[in-house]
């Protein structure tokens, strides 16, 4: 793990103890802190980490005095906009921190890295994934963590030379204040999370103080597709001058620093990928703008042009976001489910010619429209979850044949029957999995397991 003086003689409060919280709560031990840790389920306060832990003290911070305190640190997953204790840290003058905050507190005591952050509405996991992979081949220490993979706190510090690569979502940005990435990165911002934020922008604010955090001598890797991100780019390159709805889309946060302590601006787009042919793991529209972000930052880092193009033939994909499960009787089964809007399922859809595709669960708009240029690819849709009925209606009045599956194996069993050699069975729900399903993870192994059942049998 991750140890650190920066923690030595401090006192902080972590609610939450699945992942991310069990690994702050070590980190801080080991750094030398006194730790009040809480987790509303019994079963993880009992976790065996814990247990006569010297320094930890297991009480609900809800209930004490907060005072004297040096940060709350909390789960990503806690909503500051309704849990009440944004509202009693905020009245004892405590900070409210995330994981992502302890590291950027540990980073002097570290031996000298770089550290990468990436965030965007779709396009993080897949890109911080590939930078990562760049990396490795090319030689240079590395580890990847924040909102994938392992907590960045619980992994060995990367000896002097190494690389930090980090998927932030706009709630971790939201729980960090010292965080100044060396390379920040942004793929492209879509209305999501609207549940915890007060509009669409203030989701895009989170979004930019990834960048407001840096300084001169970092970099700031933009991908300029949507208008979003080109009005980030803009501020950035000339805060004197907004663009017509800056003000209205950042509000007060829109001021920068001089330009000699800015980041250095480098923009991309997806238009500057003209050939994906040579990269198997990196088709479509939407793995363009990824792979354009992840050569500038490799770029950013000084790496040989040979070494990106060797890591982007050789990068596997990642479980869950077009992944090719397996052929059967010519029909290909891919698992996308990953995709948790409608934004993030259109580029699956335009990737394949004729598909039947399973969508729905916990919607999170009741619209499709980033779906509908790619609707002509879709011979069947079968719908699932809490969606079942909102997505059928769109869908057929599209003039899309719909099954009302309902459940996910109910819409693999149809797929099955109704897809020919050629076709394209695609789960890429559109939709969040908390209905049926714990994460989208264990909705991807579910389909997994069924598609590795039919493919057993004989």
């Amino acid at each position: 793990m991750i140890r650190s003086p920066a923690f030595a003689g401090r006192h902080y409060a972590v609610l939450g103890l699945a992942r991310s919280g069990l690994a702050s709560v070590a980190a801080l031990l080991a750094g030398g802190a006194r730790v009040t840790a809480w987790d509303a389920d019994a079963a993880r306060r009992a976790a065996p980490e814990l247990a006569d832990a010297p320094g930890l003290t297991l009480a609900d911070p809800m209930t004490l005095p907060l005072d004297g305190m040096d940060g709350i640190v909390v789960s990503p997953g806690v909503p500051l906009n309704t849990h009440p204790i944004a509202a009693r840290a905020a009245a004892a003058g405590v900070p409210v921190i995330g994981d992502i905050e302890l590291f950027a507190l540990a980073r002097p005591t570290l031996p000298p890295h770089r550290v990468v952050g990436i965030t965007g509405t779709n396009g993080k996991s897949t890109t911080t994934a590939l930078v990562h992979h760049i990396l490795e081949g090319a030689g240079v220490p590395t580890l990847m963590g924040g909102n994938i993979g392992l907590p960045i706190l619980g992994q060995t510090p990367l000896p002097a030379g190494g690389v930090y690569v980090l998927e932030l979502s706009s709630f971790q940005i939201d729980l960090t204040h010292s965080l100044a990435c060396d390379v920040a990165a942004l793929t492209n911002i879509t209305p999501d999370h609207l549940d915890r934020y007060a509009d669409f922008a203030a989701y895009a604010a989170a979004k930019r103080r990834l960048f407001q955090l840096q300084g001169g001598g970092q970099v700031a890797v933009i991908a300029t597709d949507d208008d979003e991100t080109r009005a980030i780019a803009a501020l950035l390159a000339d805060p004197a001058d907004p663009a017509p709805g800056d003000a209205a889309l950042f509000g007060a946060q829109a001021a920068l620093p001089a330009p000699a302590e800015r980041p250095l601006l480098v923009t991309v787009s997806a238009a500057d990928i003209a050939d994906q042919s040579r990269w198997p793991a990196l088709q479509g529209p939407h793995n363009a703008q990824n792979v354009a972000v992840a050569c500038a930052i490799a770029e950013a880092l000084g790496i040989d042009p040979a070494a990106i193009e060797a890591g982007l033939r050789s990068y596997p994909g990642l479980p869950h976001r077009m992944e090719r499960v397996a052929t059967i009787n010519g029909v290909l089964w891919v698992n996308d489910s990953k995709a948790t809007n409608a934004t993030s399922t259109a580029p699956a859809l335009g990737a394949y010619q004729r598909i039947h595709w399973i969508a729905g669960g916990r919607r999170k708009t009741d619209e499709l429209d980033a779906c509908r240029p790619f609707l002509g690819h879709v011979a069947a849709a079968y719908t699932i979850g809490e969606a079942t009925e909102l997505f059928a209606a769109l869908l057929g009045t599209a003039g899309v044949a719909v099954t009302r599956a309902g459940t996910l194996d109910a819409a693999v069993a149809a797929a099955a029957a109704a897809a020919r050699p050629g076709d394209v069975v695609l789960l890429s729900p559109a939709c969040a999995s908390y209905d049926q399903f714990s994460d989208y993870e264990a909705r991807g192994r579910a389909f997994v397991q069924a598609v590795r059942a039919m493919e057993a049998r004989p």
